[in-house]
């Protein structure tokens, strides 16, 4: 049983990655014989990551047809950040109060390698320095089931490495951001560091509605 479902694990991590980094487009349907040829795992592991992916809300079933990636349309979109916006920035204080002296220095190397690759990296790359700083970001926190939950609702919108910028102005203005969120908490100001974990995810400049 602890093999099965470790397969299971592996499979569906595999394939949910594969998606949030664009290799399955929203709307794309999953074909269980590709899926076991790419991951090098049976038919059944397929499926049973596939139902897994179902549960997340990051693949959906259609009865006698099959499975594809869930396609979410701008309101959801836009009504997930929201979420993401009031759990995150809620915990502004706890990341204040908590974060040592290495984990804000892990934090600043992250806002600068994501700097680095807007000038010098692929979108790949950008796409992972991204994930790299939300996660030095939220790490201090001590509710760390909060955490889950922050990154279970982040997990459920695909990023699409290539489309989750909409344009390089956008990627500069994310990295500026980035900065930002390093600089409130180097003044521990716990007010300003909501106001722009709020600002960084829901874009309202250009309301993409993804967040990042």
């Amino acid at each position: 049983m602890k093999q099965n479902k470790s397969a299971l694990n592996e499979v569906a991590s595999l394939l949910a990655t594969d998606i949030n980094m664009g290799k399955f487009l929203p709307g794309t349907w999953l074909k269980q014989i590709e899926l076991a040829e790419r991951y090098a795992c049976s038919r059944n592991d397929v499926r049973r990551a596939l139902d897994q992916l179902v549960i997340e809300r990051l693949v959906q079933h259609v009865p006698n047809r099959g499975y594809h990636v869930y396609r979410l349309d701008e309101k959801q979109r836009n009504n997930i950040s929201e979420i993401r916006a009031i759990l995150e920035s809620a915990v502004a204080k706890d990341i204040i109060e908590n974060i040592t002296a290495a984990e804000f220095s892990a934090l600043e190397a992250c806002a600068q390698l994501f700097d680095n690759h807007v000038y010098h990296g692929s979108v790949l790359q950008l796409f992972e320095a991204n994930i790299k700083f939300h996660h030095a970001l939220l790490k201090p926190c001590s509710n760390k089931d909060l955490i889950e939950l922050i990154f279970d609702i982040r997990s459920r919108v695909p990023s699409a490495a290539i489309g989750q910028w909409k344009s390089h102005a956008r990627i500069l203005k994310s990295s500026a951001e980035h900065f930002a969120i390093v600089e409130a908490i180097r003044l521990k100001d716990a007010a300003l560091l909501e106001a722009r974990i709020k600002e960084h995810i829901l874009q309202v400049e250009d309301r993409q509605g993804s967040g990042v």
